[in-house]
């Protein structure tokens, strides 16, 4: 029996769907990982970090790429989780999840979004809807009720975003300290979110 055009048709849309997906991280993808984070980090902090500070060229990304490896052989938190968005096989985002370590959150019910990032070429295409409902559903299915994520306080976007999905400020807020000096600080303000 030959397929109809709306069987021609789903099957197109299965195939688009299959193009941009969401799973867990393995260690082979230390390396787009460590990759996407140190070219996200000048974006995420400019006008806050010198563009010296940061690390780049290929040292600093094979140095990254194994402290990823080792994280996602061996978690901190055997709740800790770190997923990928997909655009075929290709990395374009993940996320780290883990309890959270606020003084007052509780670690049983509370949970972090660690790190969430999307590569700049490719916001706007649904891999951050994608990857933020993905890290909600893995922390529900961990048994955690609340997530809190901390977000630099003028990455307006960021928070638009966050916001838009159903997270809201929770009156927290903190400065950190970079490099340790005392010379490079960045404001911070935390959102969080019920988990179904």
């Amino acid at each position: 029996m030959s397929p109809t055009p709306a069987d021609r048709s789903a099957d197109r849309g299965a195939d688009r769907g299959a193009d941009h997906s969401v799973r867990v991280a393995w260690a082979d993808d230390a390396a787009a990982v460590a990759t996407l984070q140190l070219r996200t980090w000048p974006e995420l902090y400019a006008g806050l970090v010198p563009a010296e500070e940061f690390p780049s060229g290929p040292a600093a990304e094979e140095q990254a790429a194994a402290a990823w490896r080792e994280l996602l052989i061996r978690p901190r938190d055997a709740r800790q989780r770190t997923l990928v968005a997909l655009d075929r096989n290709r990395v374009v985002g993940f996320a780290m999840t883990a309890p959270a370590s606020d003084p007052d959150c509780d670690p049983v019910a509370d949970a972090e979004v660690m790190e969430f990032t999307i590569g700049a070429p490719d916001r706007g295409r649904g891999h951050g809807s994608r990857l933020l409902q993905a890290a909600a559903d893995t922390l529900a299915a961990d048994r955690f009720t609340r997530a809190v994520t901390w977000v630099v306080s003028e990455d307006d976007a960021l928070r638009a975003f966050l916001t838009a999905a159903g997270w809201a400020p929770d009156g927290a807020h903190r400065e950190l300290d970079l490099d340790g000096s005392g010379r490079v600080r960045v404001k911070q303000v935390r959102l969080h979110t019920a988990l179904a």
